[in-house]
């Protein structure tokens, strides 16, 4: 084996990276975070709405789960384009990413919301609280919790899939990637130091998950097992 690695490449361009990742964590920060607003709601919906309600949560769920990332980005991108609706592509990403994280985020605290037992929705009647603080602090807080280790792993787990959002000009890491190795041809060294980015920012994403959840959950707080 001949080849030689060469990563002197990285002396200049490492500002490029630094500015992929960045995009990378704007981009999947504030589409876990508007995912999992959508996910809730349609959580409640499929648990608490109406038959109406609970078709069309229950529709959304069945359609993106069950179609690729990929392909729910380009119907946004160049779909809503193709009727007048012209959204950059770091617009388009975040709202493809947080549809898609919201389907999975609407299974995950569903799971949770009926995780909570009857008993406890009984209790609540009696100490007389109305359907929203029973909703947000017999419910929805402690499903949360039931569910979170799943709540930071979708996270993680939608971080990385934001690289297929490179296909539509997204700047983020992956495209920064295709951009650097087209203008060294160090193909093999640039996918090696994106790699090692995506591992860091994994590590990240979990450590702001347990540290989210040291806030949230005072039990798990105290048992030492924040997600």
């Amino acid at each position: 084996m001949s080849y030689k690695f060469d990563f002197e490449f990285l002396a200049e361009r490492w500002p490029d990276f630094v500015a992929g990742a960045w995009l990378t964590i704007q981009l999947t920060v504030l589409s876990i975070a508007l995912g999992f607003l959508v996910g809730t709601l349609c959580a409640l919906a499929r648990v608490y709405g109406g038959p109406v309600l609970r078709r069309l949560a229950g529709g959304y769920v069945e359609i993106i789960r069950n179609t690729p990332l990929l392909i729910q980005i380009f119907i946004v991108y160049f779909g809503l384009s193709s009727l007048g609706l012209k959204l950059s592509a770091e617009v388009s990403a975040v709202l493809a990413l947080t549809i898609n994280m919201g389907a999975y985020t609407t299974e995950i605290m569903r799971a949770g919301i009926e995780s909570i037992q009857r008993t406890q929705l009984e209790a609540a009647d009696c100490l007389g609280l109305t359907r929203l603080q029973t909703i947000l602090h017999v419910v929805l807080l402690p499903a949360m919790e039931r569910v979170y280790p799943s709540l930071g792993s979708q996270g993680v787990l939608l971080m990385l899939a934001s690289s297929i959002t490179s296909q539509i000009s997204a700047e983020e890491l992956t495209a920064t990637a295709n951009l650097v190795q087209s203008d060294t041809y160090r193909s093999f060294e640039v996918y090696v130091i994106v790699a090692v980015v995506y591992l860091a920012l994994s590590a990240l994403y979990r450590l702001g998950f347990w540290a989210i959840g040291l806030i949230l959950f005072e039990r798990r707080r105290r048992l030492g097992t924040p997600l």
